[in-house]
């Protein structure tokens, strides 16, 4: 914990969020990999608060459950929302009341806000000495929001006032609140005592507590944010649109930076999970999700969606979907495959043109070229699998596995019938059904004997075109004869 860290942050995700018409609680709605208090909760641990606590009410087994799925979050239950002066309270109760130290405050629908950002609001209301810290925002148009009125000579801040009660020259002022706060933890739980509820609302407003505090001759300062777009709050679909393109960028430029070649970033998305090393080169229309990583030298798309898949070094994905994978370094994907949960491709080894696999570990140079199914096995080094190729692994009840050697040589259009093991350098016949294990070194041939009738076309469809086309043959070869 640096010098600089609270000794708390709450997070105040209580409301409905009526305007998103949703059955979805406003604040679980996703974003760029995360839901948006799961945004907010981790800007917030970069922190590295003492004490961390979301404040819930709305659908709060939901949100709870929700932000229990990974690293646990202390939770405060606000039962009924009687506003954010009330929310806080029921925070710092959670915690035990008095919290010594600085607290910091945040709402749970401001995607966009950084880390770097709330731990310049916490070093300025350090350095500055202040009761409360305001982060506010320079924005284009301050219209509708509440404007920060300074001291001149100070710099403090003396008011918030609402837009509607702004005069002419405070309407002027571009500087606004955001709604996130800075507080001395002693100072805060005192002020929220005193809030009152005599308003159009009969709720207790956070806001409230600025004003007490600096009638009672403490300081009120303000950090600006460096990007005014950091504070905007998430109220309905349009909203959350333009959140994610924004955060969309600020990933992607993330990225670049760190010297990943991004051919169109106008056509990529990229989660705030995804990891990647140096090198790596999206192709347009690319999806990076979930716990995606791009290894050095790796090149994903065009066109591919890759989810929780690591892509190893110099391997390659084309025009592809992923899921749940690991790609070996220099192996090929695609185009147009599609890599299910629990596949792991060795080094060099290939899925290609239209192959699905599922829960299928194949091993280093092995080759499935084409137009083949590999659910629920295991293929061996440098094997290489026909085309038309499917593992059936289903028998209408349970999954069964399939076992293929090493250096195999398996003919196009074959049938592997689970369970069922193929030993190292078996060579299997085309249009095979294997549903006996086969010793290594063998050939497998698993198909009828053919057998043609002649004239049976002239028999049983006579006329037909099929028939014409057959008399026309034998005329033609009786005349070369």
């Amino acid at each position: 914990m640096s010098a600089t860290s609270p000794a708390a942050v709450v997070v105040l995700a209580a409301g409905e969020g009526t305007r998103m018409k949703s059955k979805t609680p406003k604040v679980l709605h996703e974003i760029s990999g995360r839901s948006l208090v799961g945004h907010v909760v981790a800007a917030a641990r970069e922190l590295d608060p003492q004490h961390l606590v979301v404040v819930v009410g709305h659908a709060s087994e939901q949100v709870t459950a929700h932000l229990n799925a990974g690293d646990a979050v202390r939770t405060a239950f606000q039962a009924e929302q009687n506003g954010t002066g009330h929310a806080v309270r029921m925070g710092l109760e959670e915690l035990g009341g008095n919290v010594e130290g600085t607290v910091i405050v945040v709402c749970g629908d401001t995607p966009l806000l950084s880390g770097e950002t709330l731990g310049a609001l916490a070093a300025t209301h350090a350095a500055d000495a202040n009761a409360v810290t305001v982060l506010s925002a320079e924005v284009p148009d301050s219209t509708g929001y509440g404007r920060i009125v300074r001291d001149s000579a100070t710099g403090a801040v003396t008011e918030i006032v609402e837009h509607k009660d702004a005069t002419d020259e405070q309407r002027a002022i571009r500087e606004i609140n955001s709604g996130v706060f800075a507080f001395d933890g002693r100072l805060l739980a005192d002020a929220l005592g005193k809030v009152r509820t005599d308003n159009s609302q009969g709720e207790e407003y956070l806001t409230d507590v600025l004003s007490i505090l600096r009638e009672a001759g403490h300081r009120v300062g303000a950090s600006v944010a460096g990007d005014h777009r950091e504070i905007l709050g998430i109220n309905n679909r349009l909203q959350l649109a333009q959140a994610r393109r924004l955060l969309n960028e600020r990933l992607l430029e993330r990225a670049m930076l760190a010297g990943v070649t991004v051919v169109d970033p106008a056509s990529t998305l990229i989660d705030a999970t995804v990891t990647y090393e140096r090198d790596a080169v999206v192709h347009p229309g690319t999806q990076l999700l979930g716990t995606t990583h791009l290894a050095e030298d790796s090149e994903v798309g065009p066109n591919s969606r890759i989810e929780d898949t690591v892509v190893g070094t110099g391997a390659r994905v084309d025009n592809s979907v992923t899921h749940s994978a690991e790609i070996g370094a220099g192996a090929l994907v695609g185009p147009y495959a599609y890599l299910r949960p629990g596949t792991r491709l060795g080094a060099k080894a290939k899925a290609g043109t239209y192959v699905e696999m599922k829960n299928a570990t194949v091993g280093e140079g092995t080759k499935v070229p084409h137009l083949s199914y590999v659910g629920d096995a295991t293929i061996g080094d440098h094997t290489n699998i026909g085309a038309a190729s499917v593992f059936v692994n289903y028998d209408g009840v349970a999954k069964h596995h399939t076992t293929i050697g090493s250096h195999c040589r398996t003919g196009s259009d074959n049938m592997f019938v689970a369970p069922v093991t193929v030993g190292d350098g078996v060579y299997t016949a085309a249009g095979s059904v294997i549903t006996k294990d086969v010793p290594a070194g063998s050939l497998a041939v698993a198909r009828g004997q053919q057998r043609n009738i002649e004239g049976w076309v002239a028999r049983k469809r006579p006329g037909s075109a099929a028939a014409q086309a057959a008399q026309a043959s034998s005329r033609e070869t009786d005349g070369q004869s």
